[in-house]
């Protein structure tokens, strides 16, 4: 069994199954460098059974990182998991001291930059393209980016990990207890056919596109269930279909509102959030990456026209939600489902995770 240490800022709830099952596999140790009270302020769950040592960074401004790299060489570690990110400053100091600790280093992390993504899906970052130079072997986490990458160092162990949720085996097997029109009695929707938005509201999620929907599609027959908090969250309270629930914590409550929802809608930043969506058998629409809408590396898990629409623009929006037909909506969700079940479960992840651990581990 192979020893691993993990450097992360924090273990997010989302993240728990993947270093729980993975420490099954391997001997682990995990480092994170945030303070964790600071975590739990912006959202993020850390509790489980993935367990981490805390070591505070020796700096971390402006997202340059410094941090103790004795810890992680302290012990005999066969691999050391470090984050692809070309401003922590400790992991430039370890790949090229490799000669001298003789540690294996996988690098992890997305392999570009999502407010550069065009840009360098054309001409990849050079400071990236050093870092995994001078690393063992890489983790990233979609094919898109691991299929650009293997093509610079065709020998360099590589792998898309998929990346996915915890507890996502148990979404896509959910049915609700009661009938979608009993749940919409229960919550008082009344619309025909019902969007399910559910992230939190930053800069990034193109809010303006939502709001710009919501006024153009009739209000008797199309509802928008909201679900999530945040400083450019808008007022929806002049919409008398919108049914905004805030932040919700009760996972039975939100798998109520998923289930009584027809269409995940995120105009913009769509990421992890849509495996979620995908699982319980919604279809993901959104917008095309552009330099205006930025979209997070997951946005290739939309196939156009299978499991979900992407649309052009405003008028290319409304025009396709409303030729929509019933059978389209359920065949869509159906494929979402089927493609998360088949594709991005947690042992997939780990198993993934694990072909570049052996691999790296091997020649040592």
């Amino acid at each position: 069994m192979k020893s691993i240490v993990h450097l992360q800022p924090i273990i997010p709830h989302y993240r728990e199954g993947f270093f729980s099952l993975l420490g099954k596999r391997s001997k682990q140790d995990i480092y994170i460098y945030e303070d964790v009270k600071d975590a739990k302020k912006s959202s993020f769950n850390i509790v489980g059974d993935a367990k981490y040592k805390q070591m505070p960074a020796m700096m971390s401004k402006g997202g340059v990182l410094l941090y103790n790299p004795f810890k992680l060489l302290k012990t005999d570690y066969d691999a050391l998991v470090l984050m692809l990110n070309f401003t922590h400053v400790t992991t430039w100091l370890l790949l090229f001291t490799k000669f001298l600790h003789r540690k294996k280093i996988i690098l992890w992390g997305q392999g570009i930059s999502v407010r550069r993504y065009l840009k360098e899906e054309k001409r990849p970052d050079w400071k990236l393209n050093l870092m995994i130079a001078l690393a063992d072997g890489v983790w990233f986490y979609m094919d898109k980016e691991k299929e650009q990458w293997q093509k610079l160092f065709p020998k360099k162990p590589m792998v898309a990990l998929h990346n996915t949720l915890t507890g996502v085996d148990d979404m896509v097997r959910y049915v609700p207890k009661v009938s979608v029109e009993e749940l919409k009695e229960k919550y008082g929707i009344y619309q025909k056919v019902v969007f399910i938005f559910c992230a939190r509201f930053t800069a990034n999620r193109r809010v303006d596109l939502l709001l710009e929907t919501i006024n153009h599609l009739d209000s008797n027959k199309y509802g928008f269930v909201i679900i999530g908090a945040g400083d450019s969250k808008p007022d929806f309270s002049n919409f008398d279909n919108v049914y905004d629930f805030g932040a919700v914590y009760d996972t039975a409550v939100k798998q109520e509102l998923f289930a009584l929802a027809d269409i995940y809608f995120q105009p913009g930043w769509v990421g992890l959030s849509i495996v979620e969506a995908m699982a319980y058998g919604k279809p993901i629409f959104t917008f095309e990456r552009s330099s205006e809408t930025l979209q997070c590396v997951e946005y290739s898990y939309i196939h156009n026209g299978e499991n979900g629409l992407i649309f052009k623009n405003i008028d290319d929006c409304i025009d396709k939600i409303k030729l929509l037909s019933d059978n389209d909506i359920k065949r869509m969700g159906d494929n979402a489902r089927n493609y998360v079940a088949k594709h991005l479960t947690i042992e997939q992840m780990v198993d993934n995770a694990v072909r570049v651990i052996d691999k790296v581990c091997e020649t040592k």
